[in-house]
C-alpha cells in the first residue's frame, strides 16, 4: 500500500504540471485583458507602467513559472504586486487605483467556509440520503418505495439546478415565507438565535443540491447492490444460515461500496470548487460566486487559480478513492 501510494504521488507531479500548463495557456492566451477594462483616456505611458507592474509584459513562459511559484512560497512580495498573485476584479477605480488588490489565496480563503459550509453540508446530506434509499430500494426491488425513490431521482436528475432553486424561492420563502431568499454573508452564529438563522437560510441551497446529489448516488447504490445480490458468494452465504440483515449490510454492502466510493470521491472537489448557479441564485458569497465574477471581470489570476486548484483536489481524492478500494476489499492488492 505504501508503495503504490508514493508511486501515485510522484507520478501526479508531472500530471499535476502538465495540467497547470494546459490550464495556463488556456486562460492566458484566450481572448480578454484586465487591461481592456482600462479606459482609453489613460495616458499611454501610465497604462505602460500598470502593464510592466503586472508583470503581463514579460514573455509568456516567465509568466507562467511567476503564476506557479504562488503554490510553493508564501506570499513573496514581487507575487503580491504582480499579474498573478492578485485578484483584479472590480470596478473601473479599483483597477486604476492598484491600491486595493488582494492575493488571490487571501480571497479564496475569504470564500472557502461559505462555500464548504452551504456545498459541503448539501453533499453530506445527499450522501445520507442517497445511501440508504439505493440500499432499500435494491432490497425491494420493484416495490412501491423503488418506484418513488426511482421517480424522484429522475427529477433530481432532469430538472436542472436553476430551476429547482427558482421554484424553492417561490414556494418557501415567497408564497409560505419560511426562508430567507438571500443567504446573508454578514451573519455570525454567536448564539441559538442566529444559528436558527443560519440553519434557515441554508435550507434551500442544501435543498437544491442535496437533492441533485442524492439522485445520483442512490441510482448507483441501487445498481450496485443488484449486481452483487445475485452473485455465488450471497446464495452461499444464506445456506450457511446467516441472517438476512448480515448478508445485506457486511456482505453486500460491502463489495457494492466500491464502485459509489469512486463517485462520492470524485464529486467531493465540487464542494470546494462551489456550485456557480446555487451560489448565485441563492447569493452565497463562496468560490462559485468568485469564479463567475473572475470570468465577467478578466481576472485571469483567480480563474487559473481556481481552476488548477479544482484539478488538484480531482487528482488526490481520486488517489484516496484508489486507497480506500483496499480496506473495502481484501482481494485487491496494491503491492
Amino acid at each position: 500500500m505504501l508503495t503504490f501510494t508514493l508511486r501515485r504521488l510522484l507520478l501526479a507531479i508531472p500530471t499535476l504540471l502538465f495540467i497547470s500548463l494546459i490550464i495556463f495557456l488556456l486562460v492566458d492566451l484566450a481572448p480578454g485583458s484586465p487591461m481592456s477594462e482600462i479606459p482609453l483616456t489613460v495616458p499611454p505611458e501610465v497604462r505602460q507602467k500598470m502593464i510592466a507592474a503586472l508583470g503581463a509584459d514579460q514573455p509568456v513562459f516567465v509568466r507562467y513559472i511567476l503564476w506557479l511559484r504562488q503554490f510553493f512560497w508564501v506570499e513573496p512580495a514581487y507575487l503580491l504586486d504582480g499579474w498573478f498573485g492578485t485578484d483584479l476584479a472590480g470596478d473601473q477605480q479599483r483597477i486604476l487605483s492598484w491600491q486595493s488588490r488582494s492575493p488571490v489565496f487571501t480571497v479564496i480563503g475569504q470564500r472557502i467556509p461559505q462555500t464548504l459550509t452551504v456545498i459541503g453540508t448539501a453533499y453530506l446530506v445527499g450522501i445520507l440520503i442517497a445511501v440508504p434509499i439505493g440500499i432499500y430500494s435494491a432490497y425491494r426491488q420493484y416495490s412501491l418505495f423503488d418506484q418513488l425513490g426511482t421517480f424522484v431521482a429522475m427529477i433530481g436528475f432532469s430538472v436542472p439546478t436553476f430551476f429547482t432553486g427558482t421554484l424553492f424561492i417561490i414556494i418557501f420563502a415567497v408564497w409560505l415565507g419560511w426562508f430567507p431568499t438571500k443567504y446573508d454573508t454578514t451573519l455570525e452564529v454567536t448564539d441559538w438565535a442566529s444559528f436558527i438563522r443560519q440553519m434557515q437560510q441554508m435550507a434551500m441551497p442544501v435543498m437544491v443540491l442535496g437533492l441533485a446529489n442524492a439522485a445520483a448516488i442512490s441510482r448507483y447504490m441501487r445498481s450496485s447492490m443488484l449486481e452483487n445480490m445475485g452473485q455465488d458468494y450471497v446464495r452461499t452465504a444464506r445456506a450457511k444460515g446467516m441472517t438476512e440483515r448480515t448478508v445485506v449490510l457486511k456482505h453486500v454492502l460491502r463489495n457494492s461500496m466500491i464502485p459509489v466510493v469512486t463517485v462520492i470521491a470524485l464529486g467531493i472537489p465540487s464542494i470546494f470548487g462551489g456550485a456557480i448557479i446555487t451560489e448565485n441564485l441563492f447569493g452565497v458569497n463562496g468560490i462559485g460566486a468568485a469564479l463567475i465574477g473572475a470570468i465577467h471581470a478578466s481576472d485571469l489570476p483567480m480563474v487559473q487559480t481556481l481552476a488548477f486548484i479544482f484539478a488538484v483536489l480531482i487528482v488526490g481524492f481520486n488517489l484516496i478513492a484508489d486507497i480506500l478500494y483496499g480496506f473495502l476489499d481484501p482481494r485487491i492488492r496494491y503491492d
